[in-house]
């Protein structure tokens, strides 16, 4: 199951359970549409998958599978793909 983390891993700006913004890779590492976009050109810099949109979980699964409360922060934000 996703863990639908909270967070960019790159600016830190919010990615609640229903954003349209998120983007994982399939190692979950959780990124912006802005920083996906800009900064990272669709590539993850953890493991060099690509970025796609982060399913949204039906807000009636939240109350039994919770979306993490642990954020993922790189510290000095990300740069782009090696």
């Amino acid at each position: 199951m996703l863990q639908l983390r909270p967070g960019c891993e790159c600016c830190d700006t919010d990615l609640p359970p229903d954003a349209t913004e998120a983007r994982i890779c399939s190692f979950e590492c959780t990124f912006c549409a802005a920083c996906a976009a800009s900064r990272l050109a669709g590539i993850c810099p953890n493991c060099g998958g690509e970025l796609v949109a982060r399913p949204r979980r039906p807000p009636a699964r939240l109350a039994n599978h919770p979306a993490s409360t642990e954020r993922i922060v790189t510290p000095g934000g990300c740069a782009g793909p090696a």
